[in-house]
């Protein structure tokens, strides 16, 4: 069976690059602290995203959790990404 190359290739380039970008910016991120309330208001968001509206801003909240495990008998990892924003405009006179 012959092996097709070039898209093999463009795959591990691809993930190559974002790996390394990954170790790049983990590397150089200055290091930072995140204060106690901080961490109790990403615990407590629930799953999924969630879109609020009040006159004059829109704040969004999102959360991602995954379990991995790597391999079949490997070890299992918990995954936890979460997001806060909020877009606020308001009119300068």
């Amino acid at each position: 069976m012959a092996l097709n190359i070039p898209p093999m290739a463009f795959l591990v380039l691809r993930y190559g690059a974002v790996a390394v970008a990954g170790f790049a910016a983990a590397r150089y991120a200055p290091r930072g602290t995140l204060s106690p309330a901080v961490e109790a208001e990403m615990d407590a968001a629930p799953d999924g995203v969630q879109v609020c509206r009040a006159p004059g801003q829109l704040a969004a909240a999102g959360k991602i959790t995954k379990t991995l495990r790597a391999g079949r008998f490997g070890p299992r990892f918990r995954m936890d990404g979460t997001a806060l924003a909020r877009l606020r405009i308001r009119r300068l006179t």
